[in-house]
């Protein structure tokens, strides 16, 4: 019987593995909640299958994604960085990582939990969508603004709606796998609340 899976997970075994594995499915970690903020912040304007090619190295570069490590980065780290091939060398994507992993660490002492306080914004249960075809997937919806705008308030940066949105989709806030792929039901509990509201006029795939 032949699997069916979003068409955007298709073109390189990289994707195909995230894309069964990880994309979509719940996370309750803090450690996992900063390391997919950090590399979608770096992805901006590129493709997922390029952050994904370099997850590695950045999370060697990153100190395993420990915020409380990253938060005391300094102008040294900044340097080092640069000059490290490995990952995206973008001094702008780089010093808002650092300034993002005390925003992180702010948020989460007033908050005691980042991934709580984020999972609080769809009352802790997964949004769950219906869409046939990516092309119906928005870049960016209302919640995403929301959520965008409260993360600037509290000192975040390279946070905008675009990419709030591939966080939630990443990190299983929201279950945006076509409703033909197998990965679809496997992600959807009864208990999951529809998104229909949950809608943009501005479709994309970039974040992939």
């Amino acid at each position: 019987m032949e699997i069916r899976r979003c068409p955007w997970s298709e073109s390189h075994s990289m994707l195909t593995s995230y894309h069964d594995m990880e994309w979509g499915v719940p996370v309750q970690d803090d450690r996992k909640m900063f390391e997919f903020l950090l590399l979608e912040s770096f992805q901006a304007g590129l493709s997922w299958l390029t952050v994904l090619k370099k997850r590695d190295n950045f999370r060697e570069a990153f100190m395993g994604f420990d915020p409380e490590k990253v938060s005391a980065f300094g102008e040294g780290d900044i340097q080092r960085l640069l000059l490290d091939r490995g990952i995206i060398r973008n001094r702008q994507k780089i010093s808002a990582a650092i300034s993002n992993a005390r925003a992180f660490l702010a948020l989460r002492e007033k908050e005691e939990k980042f991934a709580s306080w984020l999972w609080g914004f769809v009352d802790g249960e997964p949004l769950r969508n219906s869409w046939k075809s990516e092309n119906e997937i928005p870049a960016e919806t209302e919640l995403s603004k929301k959520i965008s705008k409260e993360l600037r308030s509290r000192g975040f940066s390279f946070v905008g709606p675009v990419v709030v949105y591939s966080h939630m989709q990443a990190t299983g806030l929201v279950n945006d796998h076509l409703v033909d792929c197998f990965r679809y039901e496997e992600l959807s509990p009864c208990n999951s609340r529809s998104s229909s509201k949950e809608r943009s006029s501005t479709p994309a795939m970039d974040s992939m």
